[in-house]
């Protein structure tokens, strides 16, 4: 056993102080779906309903037996890190102090104060993070607070390394003939994971999962080095990160770029929207990452394996449910958005709705500029039941010579107006 499978060994034995290791469940209606044996590991069921939890305990577990933080800890986190960190400040009876946006929404404060009681203080700084970190720095340099990061130290990384520790029990033999599907943000939970599976002497096929959106881990394999996004999109803010974490892409870098997966965010949400409905689970986006790879490779190449994949979180604000609907009635073709020349007359109206089908229904009406002309600019909704249905009304709505333009897949138009 290396180092490292050691000191893992240890922080998976001490873990179980705050909770007994997470299932690892068979999904028959995954497995059926794709001809493969899918296995689900439920990081969604630890007490904060995400992985982070872990690495947070095994950083402050090895921080106090060093005599390290006799004045506290402090973190920067709108998320999982946040509630993690409380719990973890709440176990030991040692002061905390979380630093959030001022945007965060009031769901996440709330949760991080309960799952910290009295040991936890909430300061809010600043409308984005990079701020809310600097703030939290300079917290800890005055103070003398230490600091627990997200990701990017070791310690975290073996904690996080406990979700392979505790698979490797469940799963057994069965492991090196596996495929491990890991989502991927700064980066430690896939570190963690890879290094502690590789070191146990098991070799499985590990594919990682980003977003599109944020796709740090892809541009560094690719570049040979860590690569600081110029921009990325916050959709899935649980891995929404701009720069992989210099510490797990020391032990990432040896992966090939072509083991990543982009998972489009549209599509994710239709996943999301897929579990709830058919499975009943509850997850946030980045949670739903390494769930949506499965749709990347065809059933030849699932049938009969056996596919285990890190369900890493379940923090889902159901105030975000409406857009997530949306995003995947987008994505599977129900649902469109076109801009109408539309005739100022009376009857246009009745005109319109004429070629509308039994299963076609308006969401949304609304002129953009009223105007004295004879015809104005209308944005249109249309949700339907089979996506098919479009081209039929693609084809009235020309015989009929109506002008108009789908803008549903335009980013720059649809994000201004819907």
């Amino acid at each position: 056993m290396t180092a490292f499978a050691e000191r893992v060994g240890q922080a998976c034995e001490a873990l179980r102080a705050l909770f007994p290791e997470t299932p690892l469940q068979e999904n028959d209606y995954l497995s059926k779906k794709t001809g493969a044996r899918v296995l689900l590991k439920r990081e969604d069921l630890t007490p904060v309903r995400s992985y982070k939890i872990r690495g947070a305990f095994n950083f402050m577990r090895k921080a106090i037996a060093a005599g390290v933080g006799p004045d506290g800890f402090v973190c920067a986190s709108a998320g999982n890190h946040a509630q993690g960190f409380a719990f973890v400040c709440r176990h030991f009876g040692r002061k905390g102090v979380v630093f959030m946006p001022v945007t965060t929404p009031q769901q996440k404060i709330d949760k991080t104060r309960l799952f910290g009681g009295d040991f936890i203080e909430v300061r809010l700084v600043g409308d984005f993070f990079d701020e809310c970190y600097h703030a939290a720095e300079g917290f800890a340099a005055a103070s003398a607070a230490l600091m627990v990061p997200p990701f990017d130290h070791p310690d975290i990384i073996e904690g996080q390394a406990t979700v392979a520790h505790e698979l490797a029990d469940q799963i057994g033999a069965r492991m090196e003939a596996a495929r491990v599907l890991l989502p991927v943000g700064g980066g430690g939970l896939a570190a963690g994971v890879t290094t502690f599976l590789s070191d146990s002497g098991c070799a499985p096929e590990f594919v990682f999962a980003e977003p599109v959106g944020a796709p740090s881990l892809a541009r560094s394999l690719s570049a040979g080095k860590r690569v600081k996004l110029d921009q990325v999109d916050n959709f899935v803010d649980g891995a929404a990160v701009a720069e992989i974490g210099r510490e797990p892409f020391k032990r990432l870098k040896n992966f090939s770029a072509q083991q990543v997966r982009l998972i489009p965010e549209n599509r994710l949400c239709a996943t999301m929207i897929e579990m709830l409905n058919v499975e009943g689970v509850v997850l946030e986006p980045a949670g739903a990452l390494a769930l949506d790879a499965l749709k990347d490779f065809p059933k030849k190449d699932l049938k009969g394996r056996t596919i285990v994949v890190i369900v890493s979180g379940g923090n889902f604000d159901f105030e975000r449910l409406p857009d997530v609907k949306e995003r995947a009635l987008r994505f599977e073709g129900l649902k469109k958005y076109f801009i109408f020349r539309f005739p100022q007359r009376p009857g246009a109206l009745r005109d319109f709705l004429d070629l509308l089908g039994p299963d076609d229904d308006i969401t949304r009406f609304e002129y953009l500029k009223k105007s004295a002309r004879n015809f104005g600019s209308v944005l249109i909704g249309l949700e339907t039941k089979d996506p098919r249905n479009f081209k039929v009304l693609g084809r009235r709505f020309d015989a009929a010579g109506w002008a108009y333009q789908d803008i549903t897949d335009d980013e720059t138009i649809a994000s201004l107006l819907i």
